[in-house]
């Protein structure tokens, strides 16, 4: 998988006994084994490594609601940040969007970048979270 100029391999990972992502530059060590490979069926692959946001994967699927300026608004609501996202363009000229995500390390990334142009409105963990990052990079420049 190409993502974000990184290139990632999907593929069975036998220590976690499961689907896991695999960044090609991280690998250091690779071997051949003799046991014939496991065949997993793209719906399963869907199922394991689909329903999260960008690389990260997981189960527990939730759902961000983020609110973005009007001057925000008109680039964002152009973008595709998921498959199954919904944006709604407000009467204030706003644009809301709702995305799943089952890890927040990555949407977290995203949605700092834009900075005072976006505020998290649901779930109230990842405000939380949001917050709490934006306080550690107050006291870098305290």
């Amino acid at each position: 998988v190409h993502y974000r100029e990184n290139w990632y391999l999907d593929a069975w990972c036998h220590m976690r006994d499961g689907l896991r992502n695999f960044a090609v530059d991280s690998i250091s060590r690779v071997e051949v084994l003799e046991k014939k490979a496991k065949d997993v069926s793209r719906t399963s692959m869907d199922l394991e490594l689909g329903p999260g946001y960008g690389i990260f994967t997981g189960q527990d699927v939730q759902h961000a609601k983020l609110r973005f300026t009007p001057e925000r608004a008109r680039w964002v609501a152009h973008e595709q940040w998921h498959p199954k996202q919904r944006g709604t363009l407000e009467s204030d000229g706003s644009f809301t969007l709702e995305l799943p995500y089952a890890d927040d390390r990555e949407l977290l990334m995203d949605i700092l970048k834009f900075g005072a142009e976006v505020e998290v409105l649901a779930p109230a963990a990842l405000k939380k979270r949001v917050k709490a990052e934006i306080g550690k990079m107050v006291s870098r420049y305290a």
